[in-house]
């Protein structure tokens, strides 16, 4: 994996990795407690993502067949990545926009402006990425961004605690879940808890890993949940015993920030505390 870029295109790129490498475990969950599709849509959003953010070849095209206005390199239409259709061109451009950002930032030396790599993926995941979910984390990484760039383009520890608080509540407002209904919220609310509670002498890396442990225990909890919000609000008897795969989700979005999860059950033992699936 490239160790360029900034701390947060790192942790991007990370949770990519991990997203990849248990998609099969993600999907089995949702096909249990949704439609089935939650995996291999964080997948695709993520991979599309960060492709855009390699570095752009002679040409100005990026590796991922975005180039500057936001058309792909392939057969794909103008502003999507590889698709067809109008509907994406605005995103496509403004996907474009960000990575171009992050890519300039690391080529000027910039490696420590976490802004660009948060944006991009934000951006993907509100423009690209399908379900009821990704919507949902590109609007914390958007606020994640935002905090980050008030902090000097840092994300500092109280940075994570800001942004983490305002997408929760950005979360909530549209989905209007809270903790108990079996939702991403209950993965999230935790790791907000323990950001705030996060000395910023401890540094991002390590504030990080203890919202993980608090995000992953609040992910065990929603298997004993009845789901009242969300997809699998409609599955009713199904789902129960199934953890919420958008809970997974942030605990995966969390651990990834100290290494790549390469299994998703170490994680999901209700005894374990974090498990040792992070590498």
């Amino acid at each position: 994996m490239d160790d360029s870029g900034s701390f947060a295109e790192q942790w991007m790129r990370r949770f990519a990795a991990s997203v990849s490498a248990t998609e099969p475990e993600l999907t089995a969950l949702d096909q249990e407690a949704g439609d089935g599709d939650f995996g291999t849509n964080l997948d695709a959003g993520l991979k599309a993502a960060l492709s855009a953010l390699e570095p752009a070849p002679a040409g100005g095209t990026a590796a991922g067949g975005l180039d500057a206005a936001g058309a792909t390199g392939g057969g794909g239409s103008p502003g999507t990545a590889g698709g067809s259709g109008d509907a994406g061109s605005t995103g496509g451009a403004r996907d474009a926009g960000e990575a171009r950002e992050a890519r300039e930032a690391r080529d000027a030396g910039d490696a420590g402006d976490d802004v660009p790599a948060l944006r991009a993926v934000a951006t993907a995941f509100l423009d690209e990425v399908g379900g009821t979910s990704g919507p949902l984390f590109g609007l914390l990484l958007q606020d994640l961004a935002q905090a980050a760039e008030e902090a000097g383009h840092r994300l500092t520890v109280p940075a994570l605690a800001r942004g983490a608080r305002a997408g929760l509540a950005a979360i909530q407002r549209v989905g209007e879940a809270v903790p108990g209904d079996k939702t991403l919220v209950d993965g999230l609310a935790p790791a907000c808890e323990a950001l705030a509670s996060a000395e910023e002498s401890v540094g991002p890396a390590n504030a990080l890993a203890v919202a993980a442990d608090a995000a992953w225990q609040g992910v065990r909890s929603t298997a004993d949940l009845r789901a009242r919000r969300g997809r699998a609000s409609y599955v009713g008897e199904r789902a129960s015993g199934v953890p919420d795969p958008g809970a997974v989700g942030i605990g995966l979005l969390f651990a990834s920030a100290g290494g790549t999860v390469t299994s998703l059950a170490p994680y999901l033992e209700a005894s374990g505390s974090g498990g040792p699936g992070g590498g």
